[in-house]
């Protein structure tokens, strides 16, 4: 892992004079400079201060020393256009420890103060790097041990994937899984190389035989909690993605390192959720594997069998992940949890069709859809349904075996990976979400570079979907 800086709040304990931040949006902005002193307004006249969003200015006392931070919030048309304002300001500010002075004139307050903490957030593993030095004390009705857990959750996964394959293979996934473990107390099991035939997990074993033998195919088995209904949470934990026979060419092979994003998200929740110790038990399945080319690869033309008994036809050896997380499944289905979801970077169809900003998934259950939409809104992690729809179920037929890892044609490849998936899921309360993980360009609290993606709706809505 990086030496990433702890992302918390400034201690107000600790002595540090802190700086008061006015937050002044541009509708705003002439009623908040009319109430301040002369002095202070003629300084933003002088600095030609406006409160576009971002913008920020010191106020000096007659010495020069600065007495006040204001910062603008622009108009509700800007904040619209991207998310995390507070942490764009926090990013402009000098050095220093603040305090907020004003209330926000919009969003919500849980929410920009996590934002602050994760534009601390840099990856510096191969390269020295500093954050912003602009703390924020946390504003009074906000819990800070819940908006740091929940940072510190969401670093581990941007770790994860920016970390290159070269150091985050099967191997180091599960020593970050075993490190999390033994953070809280959680039981972990790992099954490796030939004994996933022995213990019936043929199609990780399948997928992942190709690696060289230090990075062996494994399947992590996390459980943590006594108590309450139990969660399973299913993570695709491909490592690196030749694209296995069906060689990928190399300008689709150079982001591949974030193919186990999937897995990284759902150990970030899972740091999330036994931090906050939510009660609940916690299940956490993580098939690793590097699809890799040697003689010992899975061809084209293939037909596996699965855990599940159903049979498959590889018509696409780059078509992996469904294959490894369908055993997971399958797996995770054997204990009836309350209710199971998985994570994949699984198709560029989903990308296509919602662009790298939103999380897709995949759901037949209402109350998680009512549940995951309110939450995902209420906390800045933006969701979309897709269908799971049956009607397309016999494009993943094909005549040789009970089902196609790779359909011909190229029509709703999102859809139909989801619909494979929901194969191995079957009678459970299942939720699938296709993301991508990586943020493609720099914007408040989201650097370019590995990302949850739906992370922190999921931890939103626990309550609602599992009756907390």
């Amino acid at each position: 892992m990086s030496e990433t800086p702890i992302l918390n709040f400034a201690d107000a304990s600790d002595g540090t004079a802190a700086l008061p931040l006015h937050i002044v949006a541009k509708d705003g902005f002439e009623d908040w400079a009319s109430s301040q002193t002369e002095a202070a307004q003629n300084w933003l006249t002088a600095t030609g201060f406006k409160p576009v969003l971002g913008k920020t200015v010191l106020i000096p006392d007659d010495t020069g020393c600065p007495i006040m931070a204001v910062a603008g919030f622009g108009y509700a048309t800007t904040r619209a256009r991207g998310r995390f304002p507070l942490a764009a300001i926090a990013a402009a500010l000098p050095a220093g420890t603040y305090v907020l002075a004003t209330n926000l004139p919009w969003g919500d307050l849980e929410t920009e103060c996590l934002g602050w903490l994760l534009s601390q957030y840099v990856f510096d593993k191969y390269k020295k790097k500093s954050a912003h030095g602009a703390r924020l004390i946390c504003p009074a009705g906000i819990d800070a041990a819940r908006v740091e857990a929940i940072a510190a959750g969401e670093a581990l996964t941007r770790d994860l994937i920016n970390t290159p394959a070269s150091d985050m293979g099967p191997q180091d996934l599960e020593a970050a899984t075993a490190s999390l473990a033994n953070t809280f107390d959680a039981t972990l099991s790992v099954t490796t190389g030939d004994a996933l035939l022995e213990q019936n997990f043929p199609m990780i074993h399948t997928v992942g035989r190709a690696a060289a033998p230090h990075r062996a195919p494994r399947l992590l088995d996390m459980s943590w909690g006594n108590a309450g209904p139990t969660l399973t949470l299913v993570g695709k934990g491909v490592c690196f993605d030749t694209g296995g026979l069906n060689l990928k060419p190399g300008g689709s092979m150079a982001l591949m390192k974030k193919d186990m994003g999937g897995s990284a998200t759902v150990l970030g929740l899972a740091h999330m959720i036994m931090a906050l110790n939510l009660p609940l038990r916690l299940r956490v399945l993580i098939p690793a594997v590097e699809n890799s080319v040697s003689g010992d690869a899975f061809r084209p033309g293939d037909v596996l069998t699965s855990r599940a008994g159903l049979t498959v036809e590889i018509n696409n050896t780059d078509a992996e992940g469904r294959l490894v997380l369908a055993d997971a499944l399958a797996l995770g289905s054997e204990d009836n949890p309350d209710l199971m979801i998985s994570m994949a970077t699984l198709t560029g169809a989903a990308r296509v069709a919602v662009g790298p900003d939103l999380s897709p998934y995949y759901t037949d259950d209402t109350n998680v859809v009512t549940a995951l939409e309110t939450a995902a809104s209420d906390v800045s992690d933006p969701v979309w349904r897709m269908p799971f729809w049956t009607p397309y179920e016999k494009m993943i037929e094909p005549a040789i075996a009970d089902l196609d890892n790779a359909p011909a044609g190229g029509f709703a490849g999102s859809i139909t990976a989801a619909l494979f998936l929901r194969r191995f899921a079957e009678g459970q309360r299942y939720t699938h979400f296709d993301i991508y993980g990586w943020n493609p360009a720099p914007a408040p609290a989201r650097p370019k570079g590995g990302v949850g993606m739906g992370a922190r709706a999921i931890l939103e809505a626990l309550p609602k979907m599992l009756d907390l």
